[in-house]
């Protein structure tokens, strides 16, 4: 056995070391001034509350921006201009007024296309879901998975790969059958794809058009959208068939508490909890699998099939109606939504449970593959060293050693 002492200590001086750089070196990312609400307020009043070129800058910013001013001007025949003023004969409607009008959904539009959102001629959500996708969640998510790789890079170089610590026994025993790694490599394999595409579609203009060009890249972004939208019907049968394959196995119990206690031995090599065919590091990954898998198999097939089940109106109209918001003193969520705004909405909660499934999955296949050794065999193979087994699972070893000895007993 090992004697090396644990090294958590100098682990969570670590991890806490890069979380805090990140943060520093996020600090110091390029952000636009803020506008003086000041200004915004001197030049409306200096154009007869038109919108301005501060307005502008400030809305493709993110910043928040007072909207009643123009809301509310939409344009009143009562109080139109004298006959001899500037709108008089327009009835008090602008062509501002109009666009207004169009942008927050008041005017009355006919449109001879039935096609759902073909009467939004003006989205208004549109400079908000760019900023928040491509200068927020591609930022920070970008941040997040590399964050994981950079984590896993220094737990490797501090604690080295977790070995098997006793001695070989020459004997494997089988792990996962055929059936059994075929689903795992089928909804493993699908959701590289998925991933890969993904990553694809959030990072090609920035990223890979200035190294590839226009047309090579709209070809890839084609294909792209094509492997994500198909191969997720293949990920979503993996998942559902691995939920209802092992869920028998990853039922929490008493000896999980006992393997978080001491994280499995990954810290220090000497330390073999008892577990079961699944260990608790395991089941966390399996019900987080399956917690996430519902989150981003729900806002996919939203995506796949657009326009038909709005979520956000009502869930928004919901939170609007607690009054949290407003005791917060916080302004109320946007109701009713364009059906532009649903989609917007569900690409977001799309991509950042995306990021946060591959952070997780980096780490399992981190474990699986170069961080344990003996540990790819489970589902490489199907067959692991019999001793590994016993520092792994010592119980699962124990079940099936016993029913190997009660199946070669002689039958009285």
């Amino acid at each position: 056995m090992s004697e090396r002492k644990s090294g958590f200590g100098g682990f969570v001086l670590v991890f806490a070391i890069i979380v805090i750089a990140a943060f520093v070196l996020s600090l110091f990312a390029p952000n636009s001034d803020q506008t003086d609400p000041a200004t915004m307020q001197a030049a409306r009043e200096a154009t007869g509350g038109a919108q301005t070129r501060e307005d502008i800058m400030a809305r493709q910013r993110g910043e928040q921006v007072d909207l009643d001013f123009r809301r509310q001007a939409l344009g009143d025949p009562s109080q139109a201009a004298d006959i001899t003023g500037q709108l008089g004969t327009l009835g008090g409607v602008s062509d501002a007024e109009m666009f207004r009008a169009l942008r927050y959904g008041t005017a009355d539009v006919t449109a001879s296309a039935s096609t759902p959102g073909a009467d939004v001629l003006i989205q208004d959500g549109g400079m908000s879901w760019l900023i928040l996708r491509d200068h927020r969640l591609a930022k920070y998510g970008g941040w997040l998975l590399m964050g994981m790789i950079g984590l896993l890079a220094v737990v490797l170089l501090l604690f080295g790969r977790v070995p098997i610590a006793g001695e070989r026994t020459g004997r494997t025993i089988l792990r996962f059958g055929h059936l059994d790694r075929w689903i795992h490599w089928t909804t493993a394999g699908s959701f590289i794809l998925l991933g890969l595409t993904g990553l694809v579609s959030m990072y090609g203009r920035p990223l890979l058009i200035p190294i590839m060009g226009h047309e090579a890249h709209a070809t890839l972004a084609l294909w792209s959208k094509l492997i994500h939208n198909n191969v997720s019907w293949a990920f979503m049968l993996g998942v559902t068939l691995i939920f209802f394959k092992w869920v028998r196995f990853n039922i929490p119990n008493w000896n999980d508490v006992k393997w978080l206690m001491v994280f499995g031995g990954l810290f220090d090599h000497s330390i073999h909890p008892p577990a079961g065919k699944f260990n608790a590091g395991q089941k966390l990954i399996f019900w987080s699998v399956i917690a996430l898998s519902i989150l981003i198999v729900a806002s996919g097939l939203s995506l796949l099939m657009p326009f038909n089940a709005p979520v956000f109106t009502p869930i928004f109209a919901w939170i609007n109606d607690t009054g949290l918001l407003g005791a917060l003193g916080m302004s109320n969520l946007p109701t009713p939504l364009a059906p532009q705004q649903e989609m917007q909405y569900t690409q977001l909660v799309h991509a950042t449970v995306g990021f946060g499934f591959m952070a997780m999955i980096i780490g399992h296949i981190y474990i699986g593959t170069v961080g344990m050794e003996g540990a790819f065999d489970a589902m490489g193979t199907g067959y692991v060293e019999e001793q590994w087994a016993r520092e792994h699972h010592s119980l699962w070893l124990d079940e099936v050693k016993a029913k190997e000895a009660a199946s070669q007993a002689p039958a009285e």
